[in-house]
């Protein structure tokens, strides 16, 4: 049961086995699985009375499962992460761990469509299964919807302009691959900072398709319910949208950051940040993975007793 570096290198790894505070007999939750690192570790630290449950909708990752009597691999969305708990007979668990974003492989393997770099047909689907394309979005989406998409998920300052040059390619003929898709985007970006932009641009694109967002608020909201009192929830992300989703729900107990308090005054919420700031990860980490750069590490715990 060895990591499969190939896959995907675990971002802080023991930042994150120290942010779930194992308990050897605990019942801990994966929802990215993907090369299983961060899972594997915290199998080693679990007794055999201790169970994971990881979960990932990519088929890929389950060429990394391994099988073992207090392991169980569930091959589906982690929006659906209490539902499936349930089935499993689990009603309340001691952590949760989830590394945000697209895998390694997942930017490796340029059939994908995730890389800026390479050819390769305009996919970017997580789930290989779902419906939703990149293609679909870049050639069928009308003006209003491209322009949120741009806005919102990529954070795109002339996304207007972006727009446009798209509509005006796709009238000729439909753009079907990344480096289609890349000379029309790049015309928009300011000089020497073209890969930042076009970066931006498939992150905006693979969260529509993916429905990233509105999977991560899902995950957040049932959060409260899976965990015990005293169980860590542990966070990682790899941009802004991300992490101010997930830092609005640690601090404030809502998605939006709106307080809510009770009749006294104290604010109602379900957590408790173990720490104020994220963790970042050490230029030595960096400099071996250099993809861990712009992770950032949020820790909360349960409250209750």
């Amino acid at each position: 049961m060895e990591n499969n570096h190939e896959y995907h290198i675990p971002v802080m790894l023991q930042e994150c086995m120290d942010g779930l505070r194992i308990n050897p007999d605990g019942v801990y939750v994966d929802v990215t699985f993907g090369g299983g690192g961060h899972s594997r570790e915290i199998f080693s630290r679990l007794s055999s009375s201790g169970r994971l449950i990881s979960f990932d909708q990519d088929p890929d990752a389950l060429g990394n499962v391994w099988e073992a009597p207090n392991f169980d691999f569930v091959q589906a969305n982690f929006a659906f992460v209490s539902n499936h708990l349930r089935l499993l007979g689990v009603d309340r668990v001691d952590g949760i761990l989830a590394d945000l974003g697209v895998s390694s492989h997942q930017f490796d393997v340029e059939e994908r469509g995730f890389s800026i770099r390479g050819e390769a047909r305009l996919d970017m689907r997580m789930n290989q299964n779902g419906e939703l394309t990149a293609e679909m979005v870049v050639n069928d989406y009308d003006e209003g919807e491209l322009l949120r998409v741009f806005r919102m998920y990529g954070e795109i300052q002339n996304a207007r302009k972006l727009v446009a040059a798209i509509v005006s390619s796709r009238r000729n003929r439909r753009i079907k691959t990344t480096e289609e898709l890349v000379t029309v985007a790049e015309v928009c970006a300011q000089k020497r900072k073209e890969n930042k932009y076009l970066a931006q641009v498939f992150q905006a694109i693979r969260i529509e398709v993916n429905g990233e967002m509105d999977v991560l608020e899902q995950l957040l909201g049932q959060c409260e319910k899976v965990l015990k009192p005293g169980g860590r929830l542990v966070v990682m992300s790899y941009h802004s949208l991300e992490d101010r989703m997930v830092k609005n729900y640690m601090k404030r107990g809502s998605i939006s950051g709106e307080i809510e308090k009770d009749f006294f005054g104290n604010v109602l919420k379900p957590f408790t940040e173990v720490m104020r700031k994220p963790v970042a990860p050490t230029d030595e980490e960096i400099g071996v993975n250099s993809r861990a750069r712009s992770a950032k590490l949020r820790i909360a715990e349960r409250d209750g007793e």
